[in-house]
């Protein structure tokens, strides 16, 4: 038995929750010090760099010491779900919504705007409702100075119209790759998001689940928006059919593919930045490499193929302690705060700007800092690269955790094991590209192909039916099966949830296709 793949596995789990095993939702602080409550999906490094250098930045400032407490309940898609129960609760009960944390800080401007909008319960045919973020007020004048004039990228909002959330750093999605596992398949770097479809990668890749962490999401509308809906799909699945895991949160990628349980996978700019440095100086510090040699662990953005996103912060309703939260929005969107993203350790000497102990490698929101990129450990200027996505379709993203759990996460083995069936016919081209049943002869592997790539269709009213593959239709079935405008049609047992009852369904007809590849492959050719 080989101890290694019991041991580093259980090496990076521990890696993964000791912060959460350790977090302290209500911290014991030190008699008379106010204390900011923030709730977040950030990882330790980044609270440590900014509890740190808040404390230090307010006492200096305003002449009072206090201290930053985290709640860190998990991923925000997470959060944001335990939050509005929260308030669902509250409401039903006609308590006061909030009132336990202050701010929320870290995640993707889709979950910000969904904080955004109200929670609605009906109680005894009364209706009430709360947001979850209550706006901030800044001057106009000031938003510039912080934002140099610009309200969007590439399209992507910045900060809210009505003051409920503002980007506090940019990020951007890319891929992590192990170059010693990929060497000894003599697999190239991969440059572009298909990369991770190539057959020689079965079993090496690891994704994160959609359903548990809203940046993979954003990573996954990417694909679909910069490649379009049915090559973006082929790219997904095919992805997770070589997928040797579903790790349950966004930091784990890079973890499994830095120990060696994975030669690539997909995550957040940052999360593969770190990781390499962190190898890297591992690998420095032990001399394990050989001089000259290429840094083990690497990480690119597919050119053209990633968004970038903002990364907001928010004031949460009915916050203990308004005060300080908006001096700690005040302090991130600083130039002191900003400079902790992305300025190198060796940088503070110069000026007391940036971090003390960890490089965040994060890109600043900040407009201005970008005048000083020289100082970056990575010069990289998101205001420059990003630019609009060619298939935007705002139901795009409501459809990926719904489809993405029904094709890859509900039958994963019988998934591989149909696509091993595929990648293993004598006439399956030897590529590293996507190979689709219009690019082969073969009429057993044509059919294969067929039901591989095949996309269900959903009832609609009235003996209505929309065809999944079609991106034209996906609006009316997101209105009509998962807003309930179809509610009471039949479509869906009364008891059922429609979202639920749409994920089995559409799970057994892509269990039904994947068994259908097992079948062809058993007939003479």
């Amino acid at each position: 038995m080989n101890l290694s793949r019991i041991v580093i596995p259980l090496i990076v789990v521990a890696l993964v929750l000791l912060p959460l095993l350790f977090r302290q939702d209500v911290e014991v602080k030190a008699d008379g010090l106010r204390q900011i409550v923030i709730v977040s999906p950030h990882n330790e490094q980044i609270r440590y760099e900014f509890a740190r250098a808040f404390e230090q930045w307010h006492s200096e400032t305003h002449g009072e010491d206090v201290v930053v407490a985290w709640s860190t309940p998990g991923g925000t898609s997470e959060i944001r779900r335990m939050l509005r129960a929260q308030w669902e609760a509250a409401l039903k009960e006609d308590d006061p919504v909030g009132g336990d944390a202050d701010l929320m800080f870290g995640g993707g401007s889709y979950e910000f705007i969904q904080l955004s909008r109200p929670v609605t319960v009906e109680v005894g045919g009364e209706k009430r409702s709360a947001t979850i973020l209550e706006p901030i007020e800044f001057d106009p004048d000031y938003l510039r100075s912080i934002y140099g004039g610009t309200t969007k990228l590439a399209g992507v909002p910045i900060f809210s119209d009505d003051g409920s959330w503002f980007g506090a750093a940019l990020s951007g999605f890319g891929i992590v790759f192990n170059r010693d596992l990929l060497a000894d398949g003599s697999i190239p770097d991969p440059r572009l998001w298909s990369d991770l479809a190539d057959p020689r990668l079965i079993g090496d890749v690891s994704l994160v689940s959609p359903l548990q962490s809203g940046s993979v999401t954003t990573a996954f509308e990417a694909i679909l928006a910069r490649l379009g809906w049915t090559d973006g799909w082929r790219i997904l699945r095919r992805t997770a059919a070589n997928a040797r895991s579903f790790a349950p949160s966004a930091p784990m990628t890079p973890l499994l593919v830095s120990s060696g349980e994975a030669a690539a996978g997909i995550c957040i700019d940052f999360y593969g930045r770190y990781q390499a440095q962190a190898m890297r100086a591992s690998d420095l510090a032990l001399s394990t490499r050989p001089e000259g040699a290429p840094d083990r662990i690497g990480y690119i953005d597919p050119p053209r193929q990633t968004v970038i996103d903002p990364d907001p912060i928010g004031l949460l309703r009915n916050a203990p302690e308004p005060e300080l939260a908006r001096r700690f929005v005040e302090f991130v969107l600083s130039i002191q705060g900003q400079s902790l993203w992305q300025f190198p350790l060796a940088e503070r000497e110069k000026d007391g700007l940036g971090p003390t102990r960890f490089e965040l490698r994060r890109m600043p929101i900040r407009r201005d800092m970008y005048e000083m990129i020289d100082r970056f450990v990575d010069q990289v200027d998101p205001y420059e690269i990003a630019e609009p996505v060619k298939y935007e379709n705002s139901a795009f993203r409501t459809f990926i955790p719904v489809l993405f759990d029904a094709m890859a996460m509900r039958e994963p083995h019988l998934l591989t094991e149909a696509w091993e069936k595929i990648i293993s016919h004598p006439g399956y081209p030897e590529t590293s590209g996507i190979v689709t049943a219009d690019d082969v002869d073969d009429p057993q592997l044509k059919a294969m192909l067929e039901s591989f790539d095949a996309m269900p269709s959903v009832p609609g009213p009235d003996g209505a039916s929309y065809d999944l593959a079609d991106p034209a239709v996906l609006q009316t079935v997101k209105k009509g099966w998962l807003r309930d405008d179809w509610k009471g049609s039949g479509l869906w047992p009364d008891e059922a949830d429609p979202a639920q009852y749409m994920r089995r369904t559409l799970g057994e007809f892509f269990a039904g296709k994947y068994d259908s590849i097992l079948n062809i492959s058993k007939t003479s050719r």
